[in-house]
């Protein structure tokens, strides 16, 4: 056997060891995960981003979208000292939908400095679809201050009202 034979050889054994050592772990995580579901269960509860019945795209009106994100934003955690208020910025029509442009704009006024120096925004799009049926909610977007990841709201297709 030359040394290149070998090398191959070695190669072979240690790629079979690895792929053995993963086989054992992933097994060891599925025995964990069915041994102590409530545990993850709870974890997995415990960062559920909660949500709210959104309105329908035949309903939807400028100032419900702007009712309808306040509602959304109550649903997140964050300290009482924090207020906001939301306007609505702009309508732009599309050739197949229609968006809807909110600011909402956070900060923290003291009673010592109720004019604050510093101000964070989270930009809301509602779209309203043309082309899909009129019965299904509007779809919700949102992009914090200066990122570029852009927040999508999932209505799962079972609990859409056609």
């Amino acid at each position: 056997m030359d040394s290149e034979e070998r090398y191959i050889a070695a190669l072979k054994e240690k790629a079979c060891e690895l792929v053995e050592t993963a086989m054992k772990n992933a097994q060891d995580c599925l025995r964990t995960l069915q041994i102590s579901p409530m545990e993850d269960t709870d974890k997995e509860q415990k960062y559920t981003t909660k949500n709210i019945p959104w309105v329908q795209c035949k309903d939807f009106t400028v100032d419900l979208g702007k009712k309808q994100i306040e509602e959304y934003v109550a649903t997140w955690e964050f300290h009482e000292s924090w207020l906001y208020c939301t306007d609505f910025l702009k309508e732009e029509e599309m050739e197949f939908c229609k968006l809807f442009h909110y600011r909402m704009r956070w900060s923290i006024p003291t009673c010592r400095k109720p004019i604050p120096r510093a101000t964070a925004c989270v930009y809301f799009t509602i779209k309203i679809s043309k082309i899909k049926p009129p019965t299904l909610p509007v779809e919700v977007f949102f992009v914090f201050e200066s990122n570029r990841l852009v927040h999508r709201y999932e209505i799962p297709w079972y609990k859409w009202s056609i």
